[in-house]
């Protein structure tokens, strides 16, 4: 089976027992592993995928807990590197009525920033395996350039690449430090994963349309575009565009529902033998399974509260899935 290398950052995300209050007025927190690529690996795990994940995890009580988490649902940890320099990364979130989070994050010398290229091999990669990273591990540092390797060496093997920006401001030093460094790994991806938010931060132009046809840059052949309650659409190199309209759920906590999202695409992508080369030919064909599937990862990650033990299995998204489609066609009758 293809492996899905996920690459970046682990770490505690402290979600609030309390939901509508700022961080100052919050009196309890629930420990969860997080970062999202380990959520993205856990995410194609629980769907039946070869997830790995790829990066340094401190010798902490902390990092324990993020090992025994990976292991627990079927990620692959034979790669991560356990050091005694450096911590665990923490996040603290807040909720508001809506499910919608702020963090703040302490990530002073973190372990996972210390990952260098040459503790990475090039022998572990081949052709036909996939590469998802995102942007929070781009800052100066070590694994900045353990990315830039493990990118190069993806090209070489022809290998897919994947990039989700997961925009978090509080993490740089400024935003145009951000928005530069995205813009520069942006044309080393096949495949992006921008939000309507990340759209507009990215690009600066608020002409929809316009601003996803600039993402259009060096290598990237699809463009994955979600619009939170309102679906999602993709978006190819060719000029074809499609649609899906998402699920509508109550929502509880939105962290990690992005990460569900690309899990199960990537998920259900790898499963359609995709290469390279017949890329958007595969994306093209099954643009629908593919929507579908990301949508309802996503809309059930979010109708819990935590991002990791909110991940549906297989089973659970397809039952999902089979069920709206029921009460939607019960309700198509009913108007009829």
């Amino acid at each position: 089976m293809k492996k899905v290398f996920c690459i970046g950052e682990t770490l505690i995300d402290f979600i609030p027992i309390q939901k509508e209050k700022s961080l100052k007025e919050v009196t309890g927190f629930e420990r969860v592993a997080g970062g999202a690529p380990m959520n993205v690996a856990i995410a194609i795990a629980k769907y039946g995928g070869n997830s790995v994940m790829l990066t340094k995890i401190a010798n902490d009580n902390f990092g324990d807990y993020l090992m025994d988490v990976l292991q627990g649902n079927d990620v692959d940890t034979s790669y991560i590197i356990r050091s005694d320099e450096g911590e665990t990364g923490l996040a603290f979130v807040s909720v508001d009525n809506v499910g919608e989070r702020s963090f703040n994050f302490y990530r002073k010398n973190t372990a996972d920033l210390l990952l260098s290229p040459d503790e990475v091999k090039s022998e572990w990669f081949n052709q036909g395996d996939l590469l998802h990273f995102c942007s929070v591990d781009l800052v100066e540092s070590p694994m900045k350039q353990t990315h830039i390797k493990v990118i190069d060496e993806f090209r070489k093997i022809g290998g897919i690449v994947s990039f989700d920006p997961n925009v978090r401001l509080p993490l740089w030093p400024d935003e145009e430090s951000c928005r530069r460094t995205i813009l520069n790994f942006l044309p080393l991806a096949d495949i992006v994963k921008v939000s309507d938010e990340e759209l507009y931060f990215i690009t600066n132009n608020n002409k929809e349309k316009e601003a996803i046809k600039s993402l259009f840059v060096g290598s990237v052949k699809v463009v994955v575009y979600t619009k939170g309650s309102d679906g999602a659409n993709i978006y190819l190199k060719n000029g074809e565009e499609y649609e899906n309209k998402g699920f509508k759920v109550i929502v509880s906590d939105t962290t990690g529902a992005g990460d569900a999202f690309i899990g199960g695409f990537l998920s259900e992508l790898v499963s359609l033998e995709v290469t390279n080369e017949n890329l958007c030919e595969r994306v093209s064909e099954n643009h629908q399974r593919l929507l579908t599937f990301a949508n309802a990862s996503g809309a059930l990650t979010a109708s819990v509260k935590g991002a990791i033990q909110a991940a549906p299995g297989k089973r659970h998204v397809l039952n999902f899935i089979s069920t709206q489609r029921a009460t939607t066609k019960r309700r198509e009758n009913e108007i009829l």
